[in-house]
């Protein structure tokens, strides 16, 4: 990995990835209704066919030091993905605003699919692995994401970009 000071003009430092990692390890909450200083959107943003962005609030989780997301197959951002998998996944978090550039891939490992719906399960969205075991089937989801089965995806970074929010503060680019 490596790491560029985006503010040194302004005498700011190059903030550690570790840092990081460990706001976003903690469990940014994203529950319905949580609300607070604690309730984070995060944003995903795909290519549309003609090149312009898509931007959508998903419903991601950090696990394994990378976002993962579910969606439907027909769905805009499923589209997009299917057909260019470059994407960013956004958040601001107390502590900085945080953009995550890299490629979104649909997960078919069945075991993997179970370890992460279970992380959704245990903050409270209800999902479960459908009879394929590659799909997810939950009583509720957002309107966008169209009818189950929902498929898990990973996003592997390429370069992520933090804007400090509290002192010392600075700018930092990671290249991984």
């Amino acid at each position: 990995m490596k790491a560029k000071n985006l503010d040194d003009s302004n005498g700011m430092q190059v903030q550690d990835w570790e840092s990081v990692t460990a706001v976003l390890d903690r469990d940014i909450d994203q529950a319905p209704g949580s609300g607070g200083p604690s309730r984070h959107t995060t944003w995903l943003t795909t290519i549309n066919a003609d090149g312009t962005p898509h931007v959508t609030a998903i419903g991601a989780v950090w696990v394994d030091s990378t976002y993962w997301f579910q969606t439907g197959d027909a769905t805009l951002k499923g589209k997009n993905v299917a057909r260019d998998p470059r994407c960013a996944v956004s958040v601001s978090a107390n502590e900085f605003d945080l953009v995550i550039d890299g490629t979104a891939q649909k997960i078919t490992d069945p075991t993997t699919v179970k370890r992460i719906a279970a992380v959704w399960a245990e903050g409270g969205w209800p999902c479960e692995v459908d009879e394929s075991g590659t799909g997810l089937t939950a009583p509720f989801n957002a309107p966008a994401t169209g009818p189950a089965p929902w498929y898990v995806y990973r996003v592997t970074p390429r370069s992520a970009v933090s804007v400090s929010t509290v002192e010392p503060g600075g700018t930092t680019r990671w290249t991984f």
